[in-house]
This record gives structure tokens, C-alpha cells and sequence, in this order.
């Protein structure tokens, strides 16, 4: 009897030792295939990046207050590249978020002056921005940000298009 004890005792103690085991395990596997995130401080070598909107001459806008998107993607090339082959049961929004690798888009506002800064970890971004008055104007620049400060100029002559309003 002492014997049978023994080895309900030693198969008890393995089948805990292999529930914390599975446990841990799982725990880790779920944990690496969460997405990286990337934290921006300054200390991290990131840069402070400032827009700057310029009034064009022919146009009067209001006010010059604008949104900035920034991806680390190029949107419209995601776009070509999703519909250029049909992906059965794929949506658009779940394939964006495949190429996005885990980061996220950064969103400013210009002030009313057409000014704006935001911090950006160095490498290859894409700005989309979209100003609307009497006609609208649209934006979308590939930006390759490095160092510690960096100026983009949206101007007239860099925008994507222009358009009346009616």
C-alpha cells in the first residue's frame, strides 16, 4: 500500500508541475504574438517633426487649421496591392493592419496659423492631410524622417490635388 501511495503522490506532483507548465506556456506563446508597440520619447531618438502649411496665394482659406495623418505604410500602396489579387473572406481593414506590422498612425492638428508639431520614430512615413475652404487641397508625401528635428512644408506645388467646392 505504502508503495501505491508513493506513486499517486509522484503522478499528482507531475500532472501540477505540467498544468503550471501549460499555463506559463500559453501565457507566453499568446504574449509574443502580441503586436510591438513603440513608445515615442524624446530620449528614444525620435523627431520632432514640424509642419508647416503654406497659404497659397491665390486662394483665401478662413483659417489654415488642418488634421495630419501620418503611417508608416504607404497608404495607397496597400490599397493597390489588396485589390490587385482578390483575398477570399479578407477585408480591407484586416490587411491595412497585417502591413502595419503592429505600429499605428499619428495624428496631429495644424493651429489656425497652419503650424504643428509631432514626434515620429526615425524612418519612412507617409503624410496624408486634406484642407478645405473655398477649394480643397490634399496632401499625400512620402517623408523620410531622421535626425532630431525635421520641417515639412506643405505648399501648393506638393499637393496631391486640387478642387473646387460647390
Amino acid at each position: 500500500m505504502n508503495v501505491k501511495n508513493l506513486i499517486r503522490s509522484v503522478a499528482i506532483n507531475l500532472l501540477r508541475l505540467g498544468l503550471l507548465v501549460f499555463i506559463f506556456g500559453g501565457g507566453w506563446l499568446i504574449y509574443r504574438t502580441l503586436p510591438q508597440t513603440e513608445s515615442v520619447t524624446p530620449d528614444q531618438g525620435s523627431t520632432n517633426v514640424q509642419i508647416i502649411l503654406h497659404q497659397p496665394a491665390e486662394s483665401s482659406f478662413p483659417t489654415l487649421q488642418a488634421s495630419i495623418e501620418l503611417y508608416p505604410v504607404d497608404v495607397v500602396a496597400v490599397q493597390h496591392e489588396f485589390f490587385a489579387e482578390p483575398r477570399a473572406g479578407k477585408r480591407f481593414d484586416d490587411f491595412f493592419k497585417e502591413r502595419m506590422k503592429g505600429r499605428s498612425k499619428v495624428d496631429t492638428e495644424l493651429d489656425k496659423q497652419g503650424r504643428g508639431s509631432v514626434l515620429l520614430t526615425p524612418g519612412s512615413w507617409w503624410l496624408r492631410a486634406k484642407l478645405s475652404g473655398d477649394e480643397e487641397i490634399e496632401w499625400r508625401l512620402p517623408l523620410k524622417i531622421s535626425g532630431t528635428k525635421q520641417v515639412i512644408e506643405l505648399t501648393p506645388q506638393n499637393a496631391y490635388t486640387r478642387s473646387k467646392t460647390f
